[in-house]
């Protein structure tokens, strides 16, 4: 999704190799929703590689915008969230375009809260917009 259209090379052996390293990680996972025999959305955790950072994982989430406000993102983060306890991970995280109400509703909605904005950290449409940084601490 940071990517625009041209700017990444994408092959089904790159593609492949993303999902060998996260499947053979036990702090990362992929998640799908299938509908109609299609890809619906996907919901990426990847877990940190070191002993300071391994109880944590960075979410990357996508919807196709046809299936967004259907109850597919929040069934995906109820997914994440059995994964993450059962795999005893200590912290979600995130980053959000700021502007992208839809968005943040949808993470507040499934736990996570604003821990900061990232300033100016991407350019769209021929302007800087910031980007929240949010969380969710996973407790017992």
């Amino acid at each position: 999704m940071l990517y625009g259209a041209g700017e990444r090379e994408i092959s089904a052996e790159k593609q492949s190799d993303i999902i060998q390293a996260l499947s053979e990680s036990d702090n990362s996972a992929i998640f799908l929703s299938v509908k109609d025999d299609q890809l619906a959305g996907y919901l990426f955790a990847i877990g940190g590689n070191t002993k300071k950072n391994e109880h944590s994982a960075y979410i990357v989430i996508g919807l196709r915008k046809e299936n967004q406000g259907r109850g597919i993102g929040t069934a995906l983060f109820g997914e994440l969230d059995n994964w993450a306890f059962k795999h005893k991970l200590h912290r979600l995280e995130l980053t959000v375009i700021k502007e992208n109400l839809p968005a943040v509703k949808l993470y507040e909605k499934a736990g996570f809260s604003l821990e900061g904005i990232k300033k100016d950290s991407l350019y769209m449409d021929g302007r800087f917009v910031d980007e929240y940084y949010m969380s969710k601490i996973l407790e017992g």
